[in-house]
């Protein structure tokens, strides 16, 4: 009597774990990351592009890095990367919207999965002029782009 109390208990216990599971995926906004954390928006949601965004960075770093004569063009091959990353990532992101309203739970899986393989190709594609460009800098200057991706804050730019 009791092994069948168990077995209901068990199983009563299973359904109901379940039920909760399957509601987070069904209830979940669609449009969220499981990356995304805080009060952050993404770009989509946010209506910004990541074109406008990586102009923004750029703008900012090299405002705040006061970059040499030396370092323009590993610099000009480190914004030409990220501009190119940028417009990749624009592109992925615009078949979302435009498709979003017919895709199906699996569909967002897999568009999720493409986003996170982007990024990835984006990362080895940008590390090479990045670690040149870090490379050639100043220790104040590595102390700056340090703090910037401890923090993510830029500091103020000296050019407006």
């Amino acid at each position: 009597m009791k092994r069948k109390a168990y077995q209901i208990v068990f199983s009563v216990t299973l359904v109901l774990v379940m039920v909760g599971f399957l509601s987070a995926i069904f209830f979940a906004n669609p449009n969220s990351s499981f990356a995304a954390s805080g009060k952050k928006k993404s770009q989509v949601v946010a209506g910004i592009s990541a074109v406008e965004h990586t102009e923004a960075q750029i703008k900012q770093l090299q405002g705040t890095l006061n970059i040499t004569e030396d370092q323009q063009k590993l610099w000009d091959k480190l914004v030409q990367v990220m501009r190119e990353n940028a417009q990749e990532m624009d592109a992925l992101t615009k078949n979302m919207a435009e498709n979003t309203k017919t895709m199906n739970a699996l569909d967002h899986m897999k568009f999720h999965s493409q986003i996170t393989e982007a990024h990835l190709a984006q990362l080895k594609k940008l590390i090479p002029p990045f670690e040149a460009f870090y490379n050639s800098m100043s220790d104040q200057q590595k102390n700056i782009t340090d703090m910037v991706f401890r923090t993510g804050k830029y500091g103020k730019s000296k050019r407006k």
